[in-house]
């Protein structure tokens, strides 16, 4: 016995040693490392052919380095400070409104005011082009510019000079700023058949506090039944997630552990309150735009069998950050743990490798471990919240796409701009339609603009030729080749007519966002939403809903629910984002 406590004895002695010096030989590699770069800045400052600007420069060396860490590790000179704080709280002061840059004007332009901001309140509409801010003339600027120019603090005014495509008439606005706070909930109502539907954009400050009024509004008006549309959805505050979940999970329930390298990382999240409903049926639909705090909520639903999951596999974001401040008003954010939800998984679906210059590596499904449900059933981590009844959204057709996104001719847009000026008021935004007469108007507009796309079956077409010359099959098939070259000849037209009913809708949803807002675009695209009908079918289907969140026959065996909790000890040892187009920005 006492052989064998001097042994132990023996190897911890020589243990704290070399743990020491592993210390001791990182600590010397930063300090070496720092030496070397502030080596070569200082003669890059003394000898370069031309003048350093030390924060563009400099602030090129940060960013290089935390790129090869993760996406979400970020720093935030002084100047962008404000996108930081944008990014925690939802809130920023300007006029409340999208603005845009026109590709056939060239001008910057307003795209889509906010009900209630001051963009709406003095009449700017979209369309507007947008030419001087007090003094600053903004015909040859970019969107980045004229946002920074429209922002500025609460209280501050400005005079506004636009110009109203419909008419050719310059007009001066005097807008004073607000503080504006992106809607957290665009829309949330009652659905058929007491099914309430809550749409939640993100998880900023008291966004918990906008849920649960929204949820009790609808109890109130007689739901039964939640459909809880994350779609699309970042995330943000973590706290604000657990807030959420308590409505319907009891109080002291641990929904998240956030675990770290250092020991005030770690963390458990409990439920603090009383609960506001534990029993009504929730459905919650999700993409792949789902994200970090949305992942904490519907995972967490999906883990305590609370809820049932729709739509597409979730974006994969396992990782926590901190904001934290730097010297000279400067500030970083900063990933410092992993989380982990009810079953003791970690959904993070990227490892970021940080040797050798940093690389990525995307977790197969067959390296993903099994986890169980409170209720037994089957999940993973890895890869996302895996929904238990996927449903694909309709994908939208090639010249859809172009029509919306690309089309340098704008015709879609400078149509959307002519019907507003024209139709005064329209139809409730759930009953608007576009005339055929409208549409036939709208489709010969694409035809003599002269717009083109790329259609993806003659590129495909062109490259099995150029294959089939290669491999020398081609005149052999040259007859074949012609005849199906012409069945897929480029005809606008045709394929307008071919997909009239997605192009209509998404005219619709511009239309109706010019009168009725983000909330009246909501109802009018509800109506075609394959995944919302889903959705739906689930929650109506009692015997189906309970069904799925049911025990499945059996436990699962002894050495399955070990190797999750050993799963789980190794994923703990180990310690490693929807997004609007760069031409369009918030001001």
């Amino acid at each position: 016995m006492k052989k064998r406590l001097f042994l132990i004895m023996l190897a911890c002695m020589t243990l704290i040693p070399g743990q020491a010096q592993k210390g001791k030989n990182h600590n010397f590699e930063v300090a070496k490392n720092i030496d070397i770069f502030n080596a070569i800045y200082r003669n890059l400052d003394l000898m370069y052919v031309d003048t350093l600007d030390p924060a563009m420069v400099i602030g090129n060396g940060i960013n290089a380095m935390l790129n090869s860490l993760d996406p979400y590790t970020e720093y935030y000179p002084e100047s962008k400070s404000k996108e930081l704080k944008m990014m925690l709280t939802g809130k920023y002061a300007g006029i409340g409104a999208v603005i845009r840059y026109h590709q056939r004007l060239k001008r910057v332009v307003i795209d889509e005011p906010y009900a209630g901001m001051p963009a709406a309140e003095v009449g700017l509409k979209k369309g507007d082009i947008i030419l001087a801010i007090d003094d600053s003339i903004t015909t040859d600027k970019n969107v980045s510019y004229v946002s920074s120019h429209l922002r500025g603090d609460a209280g501050t005014s400005f005079v506004l000079k636009i110009e109203r495509p419909s008419t050719g008439k310059v007009m001066k606005f005097k807008i004073t700023r607000k503080s504006i706070k992106m809607p957290t909930i665009p829309y949330y109502g009652m659905m058929a058949d007491g099914v309430g539907y809550i749409n939640l954009s993100d998880y900023t400050e008291n966004s918990a506090k906008e849920m649960r009024r929204a949820f009790v509004d609808l109890k109130r008006q007689g739901a039964a039944k939640l459909l809880l549309d994350l779609r699309g959805n970042g995330g943000g505050s973590l706290q604000e997630a657990i807030d959420i979940l308590n409505m319907w999970i009891p109080k002291d329930i641990t929904l998240v552990e956030t675990k770290g390298k250092l020991a005030r990382a770690n963390k458990a999240y409990k439920t603090r309150m009383e609960p506001t409903d534990t029993v009504m049926p929730i459905v919650v639909l999700v993409n792949g735009e789902t994200a970090s705090a949305a992942e904490i909520t519907c995972g967490s639903l999906q883990d305590l069998d609370r809820g049932v999951v729709v739509g597409t596999r979730t974006y994969g974001k396992g990782l926590v950050q901190v904001p934290m401040e730097l010297p000279y008003n400067t500030n970083m954010k900063l990933t410092t743990s992993k989380y982990y939800i009810p079953s003791g998984r970690c959904i993070q679906a990227v490892n970021y490798k940080h040797s050798g210059g940093g690389y990525t590596e995307r977790v197969p499904d067959s390296l993903t471990h099994v986890f169980r449900t409170k209720a037994g059933r089957e999940v993973r981590d890895g890869g996302g919240i895996k929904p238990d009844i996927e449903s694909k959204p309709d994908t939208l057709p090639n010249i859809a796409v172009y029509l919306d996104r690309i089309d340098t001719m704008e015709v879609m847009f400078d149509f959307v701009v002519d019907y507003i000026a024209k139709h005064q008021t329209i139809a409730p935004a759930e009953k608007f339609t576009l005339s055929d007469d409208d549409f036939e108007d709208f489709k010969q507009r694409v035809i003599k603009s002269g717009f083109t796309y790329d259609p993806v079956t003659e590129k495909k077409l062109d490259e099995l030729v150029k294959l089939a010359r290669f491999e020398g099959y081609y005149e052999d098939a040259k007859d074949e080749f012609d005849a199906l070259k012409a069945k897929l000849k480029h005809d606008v037209a045709k394929d307008i007519d071919r997909h009239k009913e997605v192009i209509k809708e998404m005219i619709e949803r511009d239309i109706v966002a010019a009168y009725y807002f983000q909330e009246g675009t909501m109802k009018a695209a509800m109506r075609y939403d394959k995944q919302l009908k889903e959705a739906e079918r689930v929650l109506n289907d009692e015997k189906g809903y309970h069904r799925l969140l049911s025990a499945p026959k059996g436990n699962a065996p002894k050495e399955e629910k070990q190797q999750a909790r050993t799963n789980l000890q190794a994923s703990t040892d180990t310690h490693p984002t929807p997004a609007d187009r760069p031409s369009i920005m918030a001001a």
